[in-house]
């Protein structure tokens, strides 16, 4: 099956042609037919699976085939995303798409200049990719209307909700036209995010190409149970077997982040960092240059596990395990994108036993052991076999724990 066997307006499938896009993903064969009928979708895929294609295809069909201009301040189509990462992934992918055409995409994201996007804004948008913060923003400035929005699109509504968005989302959804179309797409199914549904949806068609929580096929995955004190010194050792290619490492915090990424840079590695203390200017660049190998490392907390779309990320490690299990999929989702091949790494200290027995079981089976031994927790106190963790390891990790989410800061 191709994008033209879809149905999709010719002009579209010229451009996906021009782009190296000929065979649809299985997530847009069962999602773009139904969405292009008006039906509400939702629809669970794993990540990297082409999810953005899966809705945008649909949206920019309908727009082109009715070649109306949007009002002043208004959006004729809403995409809201939970990060700034992934709002302008979104946002470039759906813009190349339209490059030839009269339609109008707009970016509107926290750490960008707001007095640009209201310009940007008082012309109208035919699609606007958001982050809901920011969106509410440019609403109480009244520099945004959603009353003529027919279309909604929830990218990653999971995350949104692990990220504390629902009452943004509920302020936010009443202000759109009843009568619309509305999508919602994620890698998870968590019960909230069924019951966000069933407010938001009206008899949604459910498209499933993998379970939840389902890591990709081509992951290779593995965890080393490792000391705290140990961890860096087995990150290099790991990272300097793999000097050529491109890494993505995880930390829980953003102070823990940046450390890491110093360490790293005085052990010898090209490296930089993104989290919630770094500017959108810097966080960007960190990204340009990871696009395009002038670093062979990236550290970021999970504010980028699901705003990274960049092909041959050969390793994810996971330094730190997640403290929200399905953010494990999300994390090792970097890699293995467009059926490349790819491998996730985990190291588990004697404290994360808890995280690693809830990751495996949202994935449904237990991950192979690269080396060490795994820790015993008997009720709740995290020891390893042989006996107690040292005292001075204990103290060393207390200040590392108070950034553990739900603590919104710690992105």
């Amino acid at each position: 099956m191709t994008f033209e066997d879809l149905g999709l307006a010719p002009r579209l499938t010229a451009r996906l042609t021009e782009l190296g896009l000929v065979d649809p993903t299985p997530i847009q064969q069962k999602a773009i037919p139904v969405a292009m009928e008006g039906r509400d979708v939702m629809g669970l895929a794993q990540t990297g699976t082409g999810k953005t294609m899966a809705f945008g295809l649909p949206l920019l069909h309908d727009l082109n085939r009715q070649g109306r201009n949007p009002a002043p301040r208004h959006a004729t189509g809403l995409v809201l995303a939970p990060t700034r990462e992934l709002a302008k992934q979104i946002a470039d992918n759906l813009a190349d798409l339209t490059k030839g055409t009269h339609m109008k995409v707009v970016l509107v994201v926290g750490g960008g200049s707001i007095k640009r996007q209201i310009d940007q804004m008082a012309r109208g948008a035919d699609l606007l990719i958001a982050t809901p913060g920011r969106l509410i923003d440019l609403l109480d400035r009244k520099a945004v209307s959603l009353a003529a929005t027919r279309f909604l699109v929830l990218d990653e509504a999971d995350q949104m909700l692990d990220m504390g968005f629902i009452h943004a989302l509920r302020r936010l959804v009443p202000l759109l036209p009843t009568e619309r179309q509305t999508m919602l797409f994620s890698a998870t199914m968590p019960k909230l995010m069924a019951d966000l549904s069933k407010q938001f949806l009206t008899d949604p068609v459910r498209i499933e190409v993998s379970p939840p929580g389902k890591a990709a096929d081509k992951v290779t995955q593995c965890v080393h149970f490792v000391t705290q004190s140990n961890k860096q010194a087995l990150l290099i050792d790991l990272l300097s077997k793999h000097r050529g290619d491109r890494s993505l490492v995880f930390a829980r915090t953003k102070h823990g982040a940046e450390r890491l990424m110093k360490n790293l840079d005085k052990a010898g590695f090209d490296t930089a960092s993104i989290h919630g203390n770094k500017s959108q200017g810097q966080r960007d660049r960190a990204i340009k240059q990871f696009k395009e190998n002038k670093i062979a490392v990236l550290v970021a907390t999970d504010v980028a596990a699901r705003g990274i779309d960049i092909p041959g990320i050969e390793q994810v490690y996971n330094y730190d395990l997640p403290n929200v299990p399905e953010n494990y999929v999300h994390r090792i989702g970097r890699t293995a994108r467009n059926g490349l091949d790819g491998q996730a790494v985990a190291f588990c200290s004697d404290a994360e036993m808890s995280e690693l027995r809830a990751v495996e079981k949202a994935l449904g089976t237990s991950i192979p052991v690269a080396s060490g031994s795994p820790w015993e927790a008997p009720r709740g106190a995290a020891k390893p076999r042989g006996g107690k963790p040292k005292p001075q390891q204990q103290r060393r990790r207390r200040p590392e724990n108070r950034g553990r989410p739900g603590n919104r800061r710690a992105a």
